[in-house]
């Protein structure tokens, strides 16, 4: 079943909110290619949503670093983790096996539920900094400094 974007997924910021909606494309996508069988679809979109899963996660955890967010390492890890799983799908399927059933089993569990869980946890802390940052910034601009440097 397609996953449907709802609000539910959303943790309040919109650059993460959005690379997350990417990402449900990208399952959403493996699920259309379970039904085509076409191989060749399969690697392209494995491929892609490896290249674009790696490049998020390095986004959110330089957010949570710089938010001083206390679990930071934690949630690194479990990327890390989810990374290498999704790489050895992405090696069975080269090797010719079907993986397409349990792999969207698996990323559908696992973005939901990490989303849900892991993602919320963090994101306060994030969004506190980026008001905080905001704040900051509209600060300088105010000043003699933001004025002749901004």
């Amino acid at each position: 079943m397609t996953i449907k974007w709802t609000s539910a997924l959303e943790i309040g910021i919109p650059v993460i909110d959005a690379q997350h909606h990417r990402i449900v494309e990208y399952i959403n996508q493996v699920e259309h290619v379970q039904k085509t069988h076409s191989r060749e679809e399969l690697l392209d979109v494995l491929d892609e949503l490896v290249d674009y899963t790696i490049s998020h996660f390095a986004f959110e955890e330089s957010l949570m670093e710089e938010a001083g967010y206390p679990f930071a390492n934690a949630h690194s890890k479990v990327h890390r983790l989810f990374a290498k799983r999704v790489e050895a799908f992405q090696k069975r399927a080269r090797a010719g096996e079907d993986i397409t059933e349990e792999l969207l089993h698996v990323l559908k569990a696992w973005l939901v539920n990490h989303i849900q869980r892991d993602d919320q946890d963090y994101s306060a802390d994030v969004k506190a900094n980026m008001a905080q940052a905001t704040k900051r910034a509209k600060a300088r601009k105010g000043s003699w400094f933001g004025r002749l440097f901004g």
